[in-house]
């Protein structure tokens, strides 16, 4: 299934006689690459290593120090976009994910260092590893969006990221299976150990792709530009500040909600990392769904009554998770994997909408430092959530007092925090500028009516 994904646009024969925009010879390696990134990135930023870090003790303040750590360092986006001519696309985020693989290959080596380390150093030296590759990936990813903005052309940008979204989430979704294969029953520190090195092992094959994906001229002007940066002009750019301002209420909301969901399930259910690990596998076949459900259509949907419509959605699933955190109904199999699969479906659909209207609003010239504007309003705001999340969290600590038929503690209250943000994103969505976008009765008919006839249709026999 990956590698008709991956292939399936190089059957581009039709289009050509039809006159029709295609994309550029080579891209398809830039699916490949997704597809052995996704096998190592979702290893060290994602529930294992949550796991691991809960293994070694951390706090749910630590826990969000982790999970906030990524984004927070995209910061180095701005001052790493000057830098981005002299090099070029390609060679900039080459350089910066083969350094951040090299500290992949160190992380495997820390649970096999419990001989000489106890617990608390351990995990300072995790810290540490992962400090240098996060920094490594923000002022490396940079170049990232420019790059694929300046390749993909304009009217098939919706294509591209519902294609790469999808190729994503198929390979984290093996990847989980792989990865709670791996830590099955009571997980000792040679098994983290070996899928550390599985992660620093994919992330070195990815770089081949990488360097083969086709690069994308710098316009001169933007090579002879050599004056200050107007930032603050940037930032006051109407279209683009409305979608700074949804991208900060979404980042709050979302901030965290993977790490702490993974520590709920661990606090309050019982269930092993093995088990945790296949249960939240079921998001990334939430995020693949998100290909048949709009991905196809959102070039000709927009954006905005998208991102309307998700965070509205998340409403619904907040609800649910905040009656099985609060005891009101028993945290069981089907309805765990419901609620998994519903927030990586919606989580993929605002990822892909978000990326595509940023493609849309961000002008030419000045391209590089608007998406690294973009990028660190964005992550910034996602990494310093998770730290307040976690502070709260640990604030509320052993409190569980009873109100309205629930338990009010640490996460009941945290999934009840979230909803409130999420109501505010909702009204930042719906004053997003988007002139050609369809309205959400168009978005909803083609959601509850059109897609689910179109599925029945091919079902029915023919006769």
């Amino acid at each position: 299934m990956l590698a008709r994904l991956v292939t399936v646009h190089t059957d581009q024969s039709e289009s050509a006689r039809a006159g029709e925009t295609r994309f550029p010879p080579g891209l398809h390696n830039a699916y490949w690459f997704s597809i052995f990134n996704a096998f190592s990135y979702q290893i060290v930023l994602g529930s294992p290593m949550i796991l691991y870090s809960k293994s070694l003790g951390a706090s749910a303040t630590v826990l969000g120090v982790i999970a906030g750590m990524m984004p927070l360092l995209v910061i180095f986006q701005i001052p790493a976009a000057s830098h981005i001519p002299r090099l070029g696309f390609r060679r900039f985020v080459y350089a910066g994910w083969g350094t951040r693989v090299m500290f992949i290959f160190g992380m495997a080596l820390v649970p096999l260092t419990g001989g000489f380390l106890d617990a608390r150093n351990r995990l300072a030296l995790l810290l540490v590893l992962l400090f240098g590759f996060n920094l490594s990936r923000g002022i490396s990813s940079c170049a990232w969006l420019p790059w694929i903005t300046a390749l993909v052309p304009e009217s098939l940008r919706g294509k591209y990221l519902a294609r790469d979204a999808a190729v994503q989430n198929l390979a984290s979704f093996f990847t989980f299976l792989i990865a709670a294969g791996c830590l099955a029953g009571q997980p000792q520190p040679w098994q983290f150990a070996v899928l550390f090195a599985f992660s620093a092992v994919n992330g070195a094959v990815s770089l081949a792709f990488l360097k083969r994906m086709p690069d994308a001229p710098i316009p001169e002007e933007v090579r002879a530009s050599q004056g200050p940066v107007p930032w603050l002009a940037m930032a006051r750019f109407d279209p683009f500040k409305r979608l700074l301002l949804m991208i900060v209420g979404w980042s709050v909301a979302y901030g965290g909600m993977t790490a702490f969901t993974v520590a709920f399930l661990k606090a309050q259910t019982g269930m092993g990392e093995g088990q945790i690990l296949l249960v939240t596998s079921a998001a990334f076949l939430g995020g693949l769904s998100s290909l048949w459900l709009i991905g196809w259509r959102l070039d000709r949907l927009g954006s905005k009554p998208v991102l309307t419509f998700c965070c509205t959605a998340w409403l619904a699933v907040l609800g649910g998770w905040l009656l099985l955190a609060g005891g009101a109904y028993p945290a069981t199999l089907g309805v765990l994997l419901a609620l998994q699969f519903c927030m990586g479906l919606l989580a993929a659909l605002v990822q892909m909408a978000n990326t595509r209207l940023a493609m849309a609003v961000i002008p030419p010239m000045g391209r590089n430092h608007f998406f690294a504007i973009y990028s660190v309003v964005g992550n910034v705001t996602l990494g310093l959530a998770p730290v307040g999340w976690g502070v709260l969290i640990d604030a509320v600590g052993s409190h569980s007092p009873q109100w309205l038929g629930l338990s009010w503690n640490r996460y009941s209250v945290f999934y009840a925090a979230t909803a409130v943000v999420f109501v505010v994103t909702i009204v930042l969505s719906r004053r997003l500028h988007e002139p050609a976008a369809a309205s959400m009765e168009d978005l909803l008919r083609e959601i509850l009516i059109q897609s689910p006839l179109r599925f029945w249709l091919r079902l029915w026999p023919r006769g």
